[in-house]
């Protein structure tokens, strides 16, 4: 498919004009590794649970309420879940966090950033996916820009698709995504960057932006 150039100067424009908040939110995230808070970084897996069909800034308001009452690392199913306010399938999202709890507890001490800086980003980013409910390709790959372990990866929600379908990067937007389909999808958007000069990191929140006018998580 040819390439929308209309598209692709919006972009451009877009990212001159939001590349500082982009930058700054970046250096938050590198804060967080920095930090070595495991409940943070065990706060941003969570919260990218709870971001399949639900709006973000919804989803991080139930992890700052969660983390506020204690809850994200003690609290059961029921409590975990009257927190989920606005968050889709919220009783198995409260399961998957809690699974994904106890995955990363280990002599009473969650181990999150230990288990994931262990690994090859790849690798991280694999096992994410095959061993914690809740998260996909997408989630993994949120999760590891979140904490600064990515920023070479696709975040391929329905923003992100919608507008690589604009850009002539992708024919349709598919139903599912499987790891082939995700990576190969993931291929064109990092070829697609590097042929306009924005940063893999940075176009994501570009056309996170151009859909919801915000610079968010």
């Amino acid at each position: 498919m040819p390439e929308n150039e209309n598209v692709i100067e919006e972009i451009c424009q877009i990212y001159i004009s939001i590349k500082g908040q982009i930058t700054s939110r970046l250096s938050e995230f590198r804060e967080v590794l920095d930090e070595g808070s495991e409940n943070r970084i065990f706060a941003e897996l969570a919260f990218c649970i709870l971001t399949p069909q639900s709006r973000a800034k919804l989803c991080w308001a139930a992890i700052e309420n969660l983390t506020s009452k204690n809850l994200l690392l003690r609290g059961n199913k029921e409590q975990i879940a009257r927190e989920l306010n606005g968050v889709r399938f919220k009783y198995k999202k409260a399961e998957y966090i809690i699974d994904a709890r106890e995955e990363f507890i280990n002599n009473g001490k969650l181990n999150v950033g230990k288990k994931i800086t262990g690994l090859k980003v790849e690798e991280a980013r694999d096992y994410l996916v095959n061993d914690i409910r809740g998260i996909g390709y997408k989630e993994a790959s949120h999760f590891l820009r979140n904490v600064a372990l990515a920023e070479n990866m696709a975040i391929l929600d329905r923003h992100i698709l919608k507008n690589l379908k604009l850009l002539g990067i992708i024919e349709e937007i598919p139903k599912s995504l499987s790891r082939k389909k995700y990576l190969e999808i993931e291929k064109g958007m990092k070829d697609f960057a590097e042929k306009i000069c924005i940063p893999m990191s940075h176009l994501d929140f570009v056309l996170w932006y151009k859909e919801t006018g915000d610079v968010f998580k």
